[in-house]
């Protein structure tokens, strides 16, 4: 049996099938103008309904079988009330004629939940979903510190830390564009980085287990026009990322304590954050798992057919 998942974030399309024996995601990011720092909600959506045609027919024609059981799909960002973005309609509506045409369920979740749900399987972890824990959702729109408990055959995510202001994911490529460097910026920035051994970064204030990055675009640029070097920047930037990241988490498995501690999202792919916090003991997805995929989605498709 095949479980099909799909996601369609603002920035990557993808879809994936998962069985017993086969596990394939296929995705493509979409197209950002040179020079530009993401797309409109309606430039997004237009691709999406571009690229899952495109990537659908890639994924169908290596299946093993064609055996579709359950199909699943991203239609929110957060599992919370109010949560919305319009690049979830080319999925959802993707997901709903594909389970018409197949006479076959369809099952919903959010983006979030599918990150939780990827950095579970492809760490080899699965039993991650069925108990509490610590995760991270770092990524381009997102940089949130969650309390996981399992509810029923899915997972619920209760915010309890991170940024109140800009994510992760928009610093660094902010601060990838003031180098010059490709949208988005992170694997850039992290590669850049491995060319300096500096030390230096801007220690952000931690209040209980929020933090704010709004003012780190300026201390870069400062560092920057000061005569350091790209290297030496992009190091910059990602110390002062990962010492927040960093001092939250430690916060927070004071105040759960014993609880496991998960890392998802495009920027917990970064090499320097997954060294930094060894001594943790943390679970990763697999970096090509970390970034924005279906196969999350697939597997929580998976377990509610269980």
């Amino acid at each position: 049996m095949i479980f099909l998942g799909l996601d369609t974030s603002n920035y990557t399309t993808s879809i994936a099938a998962l069985s017993e024996y086969y596990a394939k995601n296929v995705s493509r990011l979409l197209p950002v103008p040179e020079g530009q720092m993401g797309l409109r909600q309606s430039d997004a959506l237009f691709h999406h309904v571009r690229q899952l045609p495109l990537l659908s027919g890639e994924l169908f024609s290596s299946m093993p079988e064609k055996n579709i059981h359950a199909i699943g799909v991203s239609t929110r960002p957060r599992d919370v009330e109010g949560s919305y973005m319009p690049c979830f309609l080319a999925g959802e509506s993707f997901a709903q004629v594909l389970s018409q045409a197949l006479n076959c369920p369809i099952y919903r979740f959010s983006h979030q939940q599918g990150h939780i749900a990827a950095s579970a399987w492809s760490s080899g972890h699965m039993e991650l979903l069925d108990v509490p824990h610590l995760a991270w959702h770092l990524s381009g729109g997102t940089t949130e510190l969650l309390h996981v408990v399992p509810d029923g055959r899915i997972v619920h995510a209760d915010r309890i830390g991170g940024t109140t202001d800009i994510s992760a994911g928009q610093l660094i490529d902010r601060c990838g564009k003031l180098l010059g460097l490709p949208f988005p910026s992170g694997s850039a920035l992290d590669r850049l980085s491995t060319a300096s051994d500096s030390s230096a970064c801007f220690h952000i204030r931690l209040k209980n287990l929020d933090f704010s990055f709004s003012g780190v675009q300026n201390k870069v640029e400062s560092f920057y026009s000061g005569g350091a070097s790209a290297e030496q920047t992009a190091r910059y930037v990602l110390l002062s990322v990962i010492h927040a990241v960093i001092d939250a988490t430690e916060a927070a498995m004071k105040a759960y304590p014993e609880l496991p501690i998960v890392f998802s999202g495009g920027v917990a792919s970064n090499s320097m954050l997954r060294e930094s916090t060894r001594e943790m003991k943390p679970y990763f997805a697999l970096p090509e798992y970390s970034t924005d995929n279906a196969m999350g989605i697939a597997v929580l498709t998976s377990r509610m057919e269980e």
